[in-house]
C-alpha cells in the first residue's frame, strides 16, 4: 500500500475494504503499532494516533484477529481478559472489576474459571474482543473476526461489537471481505487499492454509486455476486475414499464426531458443513490420513491406494504427495520455504521430479492463483489471502487424486474467490475429489458440491 491519506474522527465506525493483498491487514496492525520496525519493512509518511505515532501510543489501540485461537492466551477466560490490563499497569482491584464489565459487554456469560479451550470459536472471539474492551481503548481494529466462524457465531461477535460501541463510544475499524453482516453498524467505507485510497465516503454512496467499478477490482459488493463455474460434466465416478461408522478425535478418548458414513468420488465435491467444534477439520484430517480414527474406518479404493494399502493413515508422506493433499485451515501450519516458489518447489522435489517438470508445475500454479509476482517473497509476508491461494498452489503441485480443502475461501476477495473456485471446479470436472470444510456455502452451491452436515458432534 502507498500513497493512503485519510482522516478517521473519534466515534467513527469505519469499515476497510479492498482487493486480498491491498494492504488493509497491514494497515490495522500499523494503526494497532506492532508492526516491528523499519528492519521488518519500508514505511514512508507517519500514521498517528491522537496526534502521537501509533506506535508510541500503548493501550489507545486493540486489535482483534481471525483466528479465535491465535488470540487465547491463558487458560481460564477471567484471566485471559484480564492480561491486557496487566500489561498496561492498571491497579489489580481495577482489572477485575473492569474483566466482569468486559465479559458483561460482549455478553459472554461464563464463568472466570471456565477453560479458554473449551469455548466455541464464537466464544473464543468474544473473549478476545472482551480482553480489548478491558483495556479501555478509544480504537477497536478488528481484521476478518468472523473469517472462519458459522453464522450463528459471525451474528454472536457482530452482536458483541454492537454492544462494545455502545457501551464505550470507540472508534471502529473493521476489515472484512463480506460486507452484509457490518453495514449495520458502519457509518463510513474506506476502499483501499493501487494507488492508497480508491473510495471513501458513506456505505450507500461507495458501494452504490461505484459497486460495479469496485467489483471488477476484486472488492465484494452486496448484489453483485461473483461468477460461478459451470455445472460438473457428471455426477462423478468410482468411490476413491469411503468411511465407515467413523468415529473422529484429536485428543485421545474424546472423540467430537461418530458414526459417520461417506464416500469421496472421483470427479466430485463433497462439502462438509456445520457448527464450529462439530468436528469438521477433525473428519478433514481424518479422510486425509493424517489422523487414525477413533473408531470405524477410512479406505482407499484400490484405483487410489495403488499398491499402497487401503488405509490412508499407515501411508508415507511420500505416498500421500500423489493421493491426498491437504489444505490446513490455518496457512502458517503449513508454511515450509523461505520464497513462495520454493514453497511450490517442495512437493515435486519430494517426488524425484525433473527440474523442467518442476518449473513448468511451479510456472503455471503461480499464474493460475495470482502469485506471480510474489514468486521470490518470504511466504509469511503474504496477506491472509495470498497465504491461502499459496497453500492451495502448493497441495495441487503434487497433482494428488484427492484434494481436502479447510476453509479454501476465507480471506478472498471476489475475483480471487471466483478463481479460485472455478479452479476447483476444473479439477472435478478432470476427475479429482475435492472435499471442502467450510462455512461459505456460494462454495457449496458453486461447486455443485454434495452436503455432508455435522451437527453437535454427531452426523446431521
Amino acid at each position: 500500500m502507498t500513497d493512503a491519506s485519510f482522516r478517521i474522527d473519534p466515534g467513527e465506525r469505519v469499515l476497510l475494504l479492498g482487493a486480498s493483498g491491498s494492504g488493509k491487514s497491514t494497515l490495522l496492525h500499523g494503526l494497532a503499532g506492532v508492526l516491528g520496525g523499519d528492519e521488518e519493512g519500508e514505511s514512508a509518511g507517519a500514521l498517528l494516533i491522537d496526534g502521537a505515532l501509533a506506535a508510541q501510543a500503548r493501550g489507545r489501540a486493540a486489535l482483534v484477529l481471525q483466528d479465535p485461537d491465535s488470540q487465547v492466551i491463558l487458560a481460564r477466560v477471567g484471566d485471559d481478559v484480564a492480561f491486557g490490563c496487566e500489561n498496561l499497569g492498571v491497579p489489580r482491584d481495577e482489572i477485575w472489576r473492569r474483566v466482569e464489565e468486559a465479559l458483561d459487554a460482549v455478553g459472554l456469560d461464563v464463568p472466570l474459571d471456565r477453560p479458554t479451550k473449551a469455548l466455541s470459536g464464537g466464544q473464543k472471539q468474544r473473549l478476545a474482543l472482551a480482553g480489548a474492551h478491558a483495556m479501555r481503548p478509544g480504537l477497536l481494529l478488528l481484521d476478518e473476526p468472523t473469517a472462519n466462524l458459522d453464522p450463528a457465531g459471525v451474528a454472536e461477535v457482530r452482536d458483541a461489537v454492537s454492544a462494545m460501541l455502545a457501551a464505550t463510544g470507540s472508534t471502529l475499524v473493521v476489515v472484512e471481505h463480506r460486507v452484509d453482516v457490518w453495514l449495520p453498524l458502519v457509518s463510513r467505507v474506506i476502499v483501499l487499492g493501487d494507488g492508497g485510497v480508491i473510495a471513501d465516503g458513506s456505505p450507500d454512496a461507495v458501494l452504490r454509486d461505484r459497486g460495479a467499478e469496485l467489483a471488477a477490482a476484486g472488492v465484494w459488493v452486496p448484489g453483485i455476486p461473483p461468477a460461478h463455474p459451470a455445472p460438473p460434466h457428471s455426477a462423478g465416478g468410482e468411490v476413491l475414499l469411503n468411511a465407515r461408522d467413523l468415529a473422529v478425535e484429536r485428543v485421545k478418548g474424546h472423540p467430537v464426531a461418530r458414526g459417520i458414513d461417506l464416500d469421496v468420488r472421483a470427479g466430485a465435491a463433497l462439502a462438509i458443513t456445520g457448527p464450529n467444534g462439530a468436528g469438521k477439520s477433525t473428519l478433514g484430517l481424518t479422510l486425509a490420513g493424517l489422523l487414525a480414527p477413533a473408531a470405524g474406518r477410512v479406505e482407499a479404493s484400490v484405483a487410489l491406494a495403488s499398491g499402497a494399502g487401503a488405509t490412508p493413515i499407515r501411508w508415507s508422506s511420500r505416498q500421500l504427495l500423489t493421493r491426498i493433499g491437504t489444505v490446513f485451515q490455518d496457512p502458517e501450519h503449513q508454511l515450509l520455504s523461505r520464497t513462495v516458489r520454493e514453497e511450490l518447489e517442495v512437493g515435486p522435489r519430494a517426488l524425484g521430479l525433473a527440474e523442467p517438470e518442476i518449473a513448468r508445475r511451479v510456472d503455471e500454479l503461480l499464474e493460475r492463483l495470482r502469485l506471480d509476482r510474489l514468486a521470490a517473497a518470504n511466504p509469511y509476508t503474504l496477506s491472509g489471502g495470498e497465504k491461502r491461494r499459496l497453500t492451495v498452489a502448493a497441495a495441487l503441485a503434487t497433482a494428488p487424486r484427492v484434494l481436502v480443502l479447510d476453509e479454501p475461501t476465507f480471506g478472498q476477495d471476489a475475483r480471487t474467490w471466483a478463481e479460485l473456485v472455478a479452479l476447483l471446479a476444473r479439477l472435478r470436472d478432470e476427475g479429482s475429489a475435492i472435499v471442502t470444510i467450510t462455512h461459505d456455502l456460494d462454495v457449496v452451491e458453486a461447486l455443485r458440491a454434495e452436503r455432508f452436515e455435522l451437527a453437535g458432534g454427531a452426523p446431521g
